[in-house]
């Protein structure tokens, strides 16, 4: 009876109110709680994205989407539309858009921030925003989210579709990946998660090896608005005198020294000039260093095999005229036009 009294004496501008609210969204998404893991994919609609002026921007989201296992893990984010329903108040129970402060604007209550709520959380708070407004003595309200604004993971880099990924909750790295098509042959050792947004925001540097496994890339968790950013592997080069000259990435642990180079390259050639090793290196400020080195004395032990870093050429000469006539330059040359194997 209470409830009834006070509706009838405010039905009036409620309805009115409600007449002059449009609904801009008559899609309906709504998650399937418990179909599937945390790497669950879900068909998604158009997707609202708020912009300075508040108006949303209609944007379709390509692709599945990661979605959590317990819909009521889902947090509540500016941008969103909720289903908001008030029993037997019609008047009240309509679609809101929750806008750049994470606010929900209802007839009467004015504005109730939800933004990080779960959904119960949500409704628990506006039930309370409806009684400490006296326009309802109980009010029970449910809320769903009708649609979801643009949550995204960026992932880029050596991915086989590189791009955003729709993210609604915190997921394992190994999911992102999958959902990019996994990684291309010329993957790094590494990969680095970039937190938040903002592209000065911190970075977090995942060890990435092929031949053990995923389960450090799966403990590890991406959020909403973060960029995955998988990098290339290092290559060296080997060219000259060896049977297989070409450009060899530094995949798994990131490490190759000369003997390794030569052996992923097929070994010399028997014109090789083996006593006559060249190691090139281009410096980020632009000089070159030339090391010379013995694969006679590296497989007899006498020398210690020098340790590659990224970029460098490692040229066997086919006779001490050529070791002597090649410059630097004209091998650095060599290795532009190269061919880059895949395979260790």
């Amino acid at each position: 009876m209470a409830n009834t009294r006070m509706r009838s004496s405010r039905c009036a501008m409620l309805l009115l109110l409600s007449c002059a609210q449009t609904a801009v969204f008559t899609l309906s998404m709504h998650a399937q709680a418990g179909a599937g893991g945390a790497g669950s994919q879900s068909s998604l609609p158009s997707t609202a994205i708020p912009s300075p002026t508040g108006k949303a921007t209609a944007v379709q989201l390509q692709g599945p989407g990661i979605v959590p296992k317990d819909i009521s893990e889902l947090r509540i984010e500016p941008g969103d539309l909720l289903s908001v329903n008030v029993y037997e108040t019609p008047e009240l129970s309509n679609s809101y858009r929750v806008d750049l402060e994470g606010n929900l604007t209802m007839p009467l209550c004015g504005k109730v921030s939800v933004r990080g709520l779960t959904l119960p959380e949500a409704a628990s708070r506006l039930e309370s925003a409806l009684r400490e407004g006296q326009i309802l003595v109980h009010p029970q309200v449910t809320v769903d989210v009708q649609q979801y604004a643009g949550q995204f993971v960026f992932v880029t880099g050596e991915v086989a579709l590189p791009g955003r990924v729709p993210l609604f909750a915190p997921a394992p790295l190994s999911d992102l990946l999958a959902e990019a098509g996994g990684v291309t042959p010329l993957a790094g050792s590494h990969i680095r998660i970039r937190r938040g947004a903002d592209a000065s925001g911190a970075e977090e540097e995942v060890a990435f090896l092929r031949n053990k496994g995923s389960r450090e890339i799966a403990s590890v968790l991406v959020r909403p608005g973060d960029s995955v950013i998988v990098p290339r592997a290092g290559v060296v080069y080997v060219l000259g005198a060896v049977n297989r000259p070409g450009g060899y990435l530094m995949q798994e642990d990131g490490k190759l020294n000369v003997a390794e180079a030569l052996a992923l390259s097929g070994g010399t050639v028997l014109q090789a000039n083996t006593g006559g090793l060249r190691v090139i290196r281009r410096n980020s400020d632009g000089t070159v260093l030339d090391f010379p080195l013995s694969y006679d004395a590296i497989s007899k032990g006498t020398q210690v095999p020098l340790a590659l870093e990224a970029q460098d050429i490692v040229y066997v000469p086919m006779s001490k005229t050529k070791t002597i006539l090649t410059s630097a330059t004209s091998i650095i040359g060599q290795a532009g036009v190269a061919a880059i194997y895949t395979f260790r």
